[in-house]
């Protein structure tokens, strides 16, 4: 990492993290109008420029009517109506390779003038390997679509995507923010809020990929009630898929049970680091992004309890991209905590004796 802050390079870095939220907001909207199966063709060169001529969309338009999805859901799809499903995906393929471009083009310019190091390029060279290897998975998932019998993007591939590009987005955005204030401030005490805020960005990891998975099995159909779901505190037939792993991954009632419980988990958690984080004196800045992580964590957790009672995709979708928000709050306010210690029992001796 660099040694001295650099405000050029951490905001560009900032950029791509706005630029990789953009991509969930892009991708969100992709799955909410079912449009993930629409673009039976990648090229991830050529593939920039969009159909611009008639027979063009007819050849994109062909490769999907020959999918299973069309033949089930959409037989009577005339070539318009695909057009309204097709540029969206399309936007959100462009709107990677643009990211591609403004992260790959200043890093090597940086690099070459020595702006910043070469253990720093790899790191970022290492971030955009898994980027490209989520361009990937995004294909694999959209070429899915090709498959007898599938009709949608399948949990085994939308839960694990979904994951990595928070991963990335973590790992994007504490980068960004060390380059911009590499030296972290020492501050004696608040080694369990560090640790709690650590905790938070797992299980706020972990909640959105079992959101991912809510979305894809369409379990938010089900158990529209809340706290209990439809009377029950476990959901009936939660166990009846064989084998068992697979009530996990594809059993609509289990999944929201799994979503539902980890997300007040990751809640109570969230609430109790911001709360302490604000009981503790760790100056104006720290404070901010601790209230700004109790309003998120409350809008999210209202947000989801409005997308199950109503069982609205476009709701789910706010409280998917809130999610993102919730995130980068907590790595911000995780990250204000580097300087953490531990107080030594002299000190606390010390204090006592005051």
């Amino acid at each position: 990492m660099n040694a001295r802050p650099d405000r050029l390079v951490g905001n560009w870095l900032l950029l791509i993290c706005v630029m990789i939220f953009g991509m969930v907001v892009g991708g969100g909207h992709v799955r909410t109008i079912g449009a993930g199966f629409s673009v039976q063709l990648w090229q991830p060169v050529m593939g920039f420029v969009p159909p611009l001529t008639h027979r063009a969309w007819e050849r994109l338009f062909a490769l999907y009517q020959a999918t299973p999805q069309f033949q089930a859901l959409h037989p009577t799809m005339t070539l318009a109506q695909f057009k309204s499903l097709a540029w969206p995906m399309l936007l959100d393929r462009d709107w990677g390779r643009l990211m591609a471009l403004v992260f790959i083009v200043p890093l090597a310019v940086f690099w070459w003038r020595s702006r910043i190091s070469s253990r720093l390029a790899l790191w970022l060279g290492l971030l955009f390997a898994a980027g490209a290897g989520e361009a990937v998975m995004g294909w694999l998932m959209t070429y899915q679509g090709r498959y007898g019998g599938v009709l949608h993007p399948s949990p085994l591939f939308l839960a694990p995507h979904l994951i990595v590009a928070m991963l990335i987005f973590t790992a994007m955005l504490w980068t960004a923010l060390t380059i911009r204030n590499p030296e972290p401030a020492p501050i004696a005490g608040h080694t369990v809020l560090r640790a709690l805020l650590t905790a938070s960005i797992v299980l706020i990891i972990a909640t959105i990929g079992l959101g991912a998975l809510v979305a894809a099995t369409h379990a938010n159909k089900v158990f529209n009630t809340f706290p209990l779901m439809d009377g029950h505190a476990l959901p009936p037939h939660a166990l009846k898929l064989h084998p068992l792993w697979l009530n996990f991954l594809a059993n609509k009632s289990t999944v929201q049970f799994d979503h539902r419980i980890v997300a007040t988990i990751t809640t109570l958690v969230v609430v109790v680091a911001a709360v302490m984080g604000l009981r503790a004196s760790l100056g104006p800045k720290a404070r901010d992004l601790f209230l700004l992580l109790a309003g998120l964590v409350s809008l999210q957790y209202i947000l989801g309890m409005t997308a199950l009672l109503s069982g609205m995709g476009s709701i789910g979708y706010l409280h998917e991209l809130n999610a993102v928000l919730l995130l980068a709050a907590c790595v911000a306010c995780r990250h204000a905590l580097r300087g953490a210690t531990a107080i030594r029992a002299e000190t606390l001796a010390m204090k006592a004796a005051e």
